[in-house]
């Protein structure tokens, strides 16, 4: 049964602003419906990587603050750390990085909380049937919390195809290990150059695969290592390497399935938003933003993150590209292969197959 999207575009007037139009947004799509009383609300956000400029404003995220707060919720912003090397790799250069673009408590009324702890640990185990997975490591405070709401600036993504309401909530809710194995489908390999045999890895190894040899140097046993990345995390000299080489299709099934065990955690408690602002050729994750390949289109919000996201890619390829950006044909049917060669369809389809929701919509404008 096609599940409703509701979509307001960028016009705007006196009396009636783009911030008002998104708060109807809140209200047509039944959030408050979602929060009781003294809830807590973990609104799920990107904050930008330093130098990022395209991710959805701070002024846009106070508003949603502000309607959560007034039917009697408790909001948090929250986002977790990277695997990667960055500014976000740690909570304490996360909370800075998020401050530095502009979400701190005086601009968006709410703290702000990494959700997988001080250095990507805190997270909790959470049991599900997955082809990929039978248990995924789903982020403290976004598991504890009793509302999410996750708000997503949809764009292009080198891995997915795009990224919006599914990556920002399958990979986007994954503490740090979860998204090694989000990623790779290869086992770690230590760097005997870069180890200096300080032993941190082994304390972590929940299968006990690693040793220190003679020569002081981590020592792998792929017979017994589970692939978990928690080595990868807790190495503090970069030694036991990042493997980014899972092929695309296998990425987007993974992180569906992180998806699934957020949504089985949050029973009719979760609801989503996408920015179809600079909508940008690459992830926020990048200190960089480069043009925008289509003109800004709108904001969309719906209780099925599957529909939402199959309306906010259709609009996206109805809509003539730009010229002289990332696109080598602004009038390309299909943005996001052109951009990535990825065919992004994988993760909806797969969503759809878990039950996640429907690739059918009706879009309804306010």
């Amino acid at each position: 049964m096609p599940s409703d999207v509701f979509f307001t575009d960028m016009r705007a007037h006196r009396g009636r602003s783009l911030l008002q139009k998104m708060e109807e947004l809140f209200e047509k799509a039944a959030f408050p419906n979602l929060i009781k009383e003294g809830d807590f609300v973990a609104i799920k956000i990107h904050c930008g990587e330093r130098g990022n400029t395209a991710y959805v404003r701070p002024i846009f995220i106070r508003r949603v603050v502000e309607k959560v707060r007034a039917y009697g919720g408790k909001p948090f912003l929250t986002d977790t750390n990277t695997l990667y090397v960055s500014s976000r790799a740690n909570a304490l250069d996360h909370l800075i990085t998020a401050i530095e673009n502009g979400f701190d408590y005086t601009s968006v009324g709410a703290p702000f909380i990494i959700a997988d702890g001080l250095n990507g640990r805190d997270y909790v185990p959470l049991k599900i049937d997955g082809r990929f997975f039978k248990e995924v490591k789903i982020s403290s405070a976004i598991y504890h919390a009793d509302v999410l709401i996750a708000i997503s600036h949809f764009k292009g993504h080198e891995t997915t195809g795009f990224g919006g309401t599914l990556k920002n909530v399958g990979m986007g809710c994954g503490c740090r290990s979860a998204k090694q194995m989000m990623h790779s489908d290869i086992l770690p390999v230590v760097d005997l150059e870069k180890c200096t045999g300080c032993g941190k890895c082994l304390k972590w190894c929940p299968a006990q695969a690693i040793i220190l040899t003679g020569e002081k140097k981590a020592q792998i046993d792929h017979k017994k290592c589970l692939g978990c990345g928690e080595c990868v995390v807790t190495c503090p000299s970069l030694a036991i390497a990042i493997s980014w080489e899972a092929e695309p299709h296998s990425v987007q099934k993974k992180m569906v399935e992180h998806v699934y065990g957020v949504l089985k955690s949050k029973e009719n408690k979760v609801g989503f938003m996408n920015f179809l602002i600079n909508v940008t050729p690459s992830c926020d994750c990048w200190g960089w933003s480069d043009a925008p390949i289509v003109p800004d289109i709108g904001i969309l919000a719906s209780r099925d993150p599957v529909a939402l996201d199959q309306a906010s890619v259709d609009l996206i390829n109805r809509t003539r590209g730009i010229e002289n950006t990332g696109l080598s044909d602004p009038q390309s049917k299909d943005k996001f292969e052109s951009l990535t060669g990825v065919d992004w369809s994988v993760q909806l389809k797969y969503g759809e197959e878990l039950g996640l929701g429907s690739r059918e919509y009706n879009l309804i404008k306010i």
